[in-house]
């Protein structure tokens, strides 16, 4: 008791000196660090011993958070500000050794794991309450040979970065729509983008990967090469450990695109919404066309089109010339415009400063039922914005054979998606209670879930479905690379007991 009291002692004096707190944690780390309460994959309590904590910070090249120290209140947090979780610990990897050090404690601990890239997750498993949080954000890289048409993207990295690098060759892979997303979560999970009626998914253009699993050890995998991990991480989510790194296919493509959005008054939308029906279904590869209605707090509804158009400059008059015919446009941006920057055009400047909830399920068509539904429910309120989007699908993503890949859903022309955001502060039930209100009468013409799109935390009997005829290989990837399951926070797959 002596001894602890002479530490705290020795702290105050230390902070009240103007002690550097980074350094002050670092020191506080050198001495007893104390035991810590954590929380197990199964719910249970755990306490770590302060020396196991010791030892951990010792492994890593990165650093190790706790509740206390500097950068943790940032690091814990996710895009979703209606998400409050408080990790334990926290690891901020740097390399693969790390990665191997925060898998293998997690492991000899029991401990419940979230691994965090982008921070991106609308259901919030990229963080925990009590458990371990791998937090890839230190952990960022790309290295592009134009010759080969290949990128290497370590596991942490945002896909704005990746545009970056390889539209500065002339070359591009397929990657999702903001540029702050972090491409192993999207990756994982599908990678629908800009370009993928073009080139495919993110997941289909991905060759190889280096991944940690539940064991702490790491696999390359590729198509000779443990290729029933790559198969697995191509649609399985996070289920079978950290991907380091990412290989993936490039394909040359000019800078200058055509896109933006084109926007209408609401008056419009069932007009517009029967003529995106048909033309999505016909559509070139190379257009890219969304659909949306929108509703601020305050303010007049809109509906409208975004739009990149990726193909040959002298065939554009003839894709884009049925938009033109649609009427005059409260606001038309779709023009010549650089890809990246295309890229960047949605990002959101503080997407934690308000809560989001999403719902969604992909469609093979969009029947007179479905436009009936969707426009006569779509209902505003004052406390939030309220978004319905298609995603356009199908060309190259729908060309892909179903067992291919673990992202069993290529039948999709689109994801329907609404999308709710309120202030953070604010009650969130209302809002939440009446999207799923609405999205009851949206489901049955859905068919499969997007997981990366998905606001609730599902049960695994619910993602059974999801994987569809895919589920039963994909238990048994799981079963040998992850038997306990340590990572379950994810579109989880039950490995046989």
């Amino acid at each position: 008791m002596h001894r602890r009291a002479m530490i705290r002692s020795t702290m105050a004096a230390a902070v009240a000196a103007g002690f550097p707190r980074r350094a002050f944690a670092e020191w506080r780390w050198a001495q007893d660090p104390g035991d810590l309460l954590a929380v197990r994959g199964d719910g249970g309590k755990v306490s770590l011993k302060g020396a196991a904590l010791k030892e951990l910070k010792a492994s890593l090249r990165g650093r190790l958070l706790v509740a206390k120290d500097q950068g943790y209140e940032e690091a814990r947090q996710v895009l979703n500000g209606s998400i409050d979780k408080h990790p334990a610990l926290i690891v901020q990897p740097t390399g693969v050794a790390d990665v191997r050090s925060a898998v293998a404690f997690a492991r000899s601990n029991s401990l419940l794991v979230a691994v965090k890239c982008g921070g991106h997750s609308f259901s919030g498993q990229s963080t925990c309450d009590g458990g371990l949080m791998i937090d890839l954000s230190s952990f960022r890289g790309v290295r592009v040979d134009p010759t080969a048409k290949k990128v290497w993207v370590a596991g942490g990295t945002l896909l704005g970065a990746v545009d970056h690098e390889a539209m500065a060759h002339g070359l591009v892979t397929p990657l999702g729509t903001v540029s702050s997303t972090g491409v192993g979560g999207l990756t994982t999970g599908g990678g629908f983008g800009r370009v993928a009626r073009r080139f495919g998914l993110a997941l289909d253009n991905v060759v190889g990967a280096d991944v940690v699993t539940a064991d702490g050890a790491f696999h390359h995998a590729d198509a000779t090469e443990n290729p029933d991990l790559l198969w697995g991480i191509r649609g399985g989510g996070g289920n079978f450990g950290v991907v380091t790194s990412f290989e993936f296919r490039l394909h040359p493509m000019q800078r200058q695109v055509i896109g933006g959005v084109l926007v209408f008054p609401m008056a419009k939308a069932r007009d517009l919404l029967a003529f995106y029906a048909d033309y999505s279904l016909t559509a070139p590869d190379d257009l890219y066309l969304d659909f949306f209605l929108s509703r601020p707090p305050q303010g007049d509804a809109v509906a409208g089109f975004g739009v990149c158009y990726s193909g040959p400059a002298a065939l554009a008059d003839r894709v884009l010339g049925p938009l033109r015919k649609l009427g005059t446009p409260l606001a038309d941006e779709v023009k010549p415009t650089d890809y990246v920057a295309l890229q960047r055009s949605t990002d959101d400047s503080d997407p934690r400063a308000s809560g989001t909830y999403v719902k969604n399920g992909f469609t093979a068509e969009i029947s007179p039922k479905l436009m009936e539904a969707l426009l006569d429910g779509h209902q505003g309120d004052p406390g939030r914005s309220t978004e319905v989007l298609f995603q356009h699908s199908g060309g190259a993503i729908g060309r892909v054979p179903t067992g291919a890949t673990a992202f069993a859903h290529r039948y999709s022309k689109h994801n329907l998606l609404i999308i709710i955001g309120w202030p953070a502060a604010s009650d969130s039930a209302p809002h939440i209670r009446w999207a799923r209100q609405y999205w009851a009468t949206l489901e049955p013409f859905t068919r499969g879930v997007y997981v990366n799109h998905e606001g609730d935390a599902k049960d695994s009997g619910a993602f059974n479905a999801i994987y569809r005829e895919n589920y039963r290989r994909l238990v048994a990837v799981k079963t040998k690379y992850d038997p306990t399951n340590l990572f379950r926070l994810n579109a989880n797959i039950t490995p046989k007991a």
